[in-house]
């Protein structure tokens, strides 16, 4: 059984459609990468309240990233990306939440370094392939239109794992199951705001009704924009995308893939529907063929 309605037309309700008949405004994340200043307060922050064990601490070399991606036990990840860029020259200061906040800005010239940070999590997509394959639904859609993991029901099958457009679901070693980022289910049924958005000193990762998000990335944009700052963009924010929008989106300053995240990302169980179509037709037609195989054989032994 499928957790999807089809990829276009007007924009599905998870929630209701999930079964839950009177489901509380849908919520998610719009993670604002230009002010993510690489603390790690959230990546912290969400070990300590999910009881997250630690990931050996590895010196990856990769500059300030030693969780280095999402996993069965890094349900937040902070992206480190140094890189040589032509910015614009003159550009003094970036203006943070709501005009609130500034943050100096020396001016740039080409071939000059900038610090690109993000913090990455789970989409919650709308159309959620791991939803699809789960066989024990251990994967259930939550009344906040997020998508949960219950491991003591998950049998370890994996069937998750390569359905997610994003790579984020992953099998913990030496016991099977797979884990990801919740979005602090057990916090938002009492009123609260997942740990990690409550961590974060400048409101990079902001928490709230999808809705209201994305109205306020969509102004964010406009004023980075005016501001001069070229190649700030949302993405996973279009609720006509290939996974129907995400329920946790980012303003990047860069294309998706720098920050590791796929450039067009689409539901891997989309064809589905398509693909159990043609075998039942190849089923119905091999089945006609026996039958008339067999017709015909009786046929003619009766004859002689």
């Amino acid at each position: 059984m499928t957790d999807r309605n089809l990829l276009s037309g007007p924009e599905p309700d998870p929630a209701r459609d999930a079964g839950h008949p009177d489901p509380p405004e849908r919520v998610g994340f719009f993670t604002d990468t230009s002010v993510c200043i690489g603390c790690k307060a959230c990546e912290v922050a969400c070990k300590e309240w999910n009881a997250i064990p630690d990931d050996g601490m590895p010196l990856s070399g990769m500059s300030y990233d030693n969780t280095q991606g999402l996993g069965a036990s890094t349900w937040r990840h902070v992206a480190f990306i140094e890189q040589k860029v032509p910015a614009p020259e003159g550009r003094t200061e970036l203006s943070l939440i709501e005009g609130t906040l500034t943050a100096p800005d020396p001016p740039q010239a080409p071939g000059d370094m900038r610090w690109l940070m993000s913090s990455d999590v789970c989409k919650h997509c709308t159309h959620a392939a791991c939803l699809d394959v789960c066989p024990t639904g251990s994967l259930f859609r939550t009344e906040f239109g997020t998508v949960v993991v219950q491991e003591d029901i998950c049998n370890g099958c994996g069937y998750c794992v390569p359905a997610c457009p994003y790579g984020v679901i992953e099998q913990r070693p030496h016991d099977g199951r797979a884990f990801k980022c919740t979005m602090c289910y057990d916090r938002l049924s009492v009123g609260q705001e997942p740990a990690c958005a409550k961590a974060c000193p400048t409101q990079s990762i902001q928490f709230g009704p999808l809705d209201e998000l994305r109205e306020r990335a969509a102004l964010r944009v406009d004023q980075l924009n005016e501001q001069g700052v070229e190649g700030a963009h949302l993405y996973g924010h279009d609720p006509q995308d290939g996974v129907g929008g995400d329920g946790a989106f980012f303003l990047l300053l860069d294309k998706p893939e720098v920050y590791g995240l796929p450039p067009d990302p689409v539901v891997t169980t989309r064809d589905l529907p398509a693909m159990w179509k043609h075998a039942g037709t190849a089923a119905l037609s091999l089945a006609g063929g026996i039958a008339l195989a067999f017709g015909l054989a009786g046929r003619t032994k009766g004859a002689r």
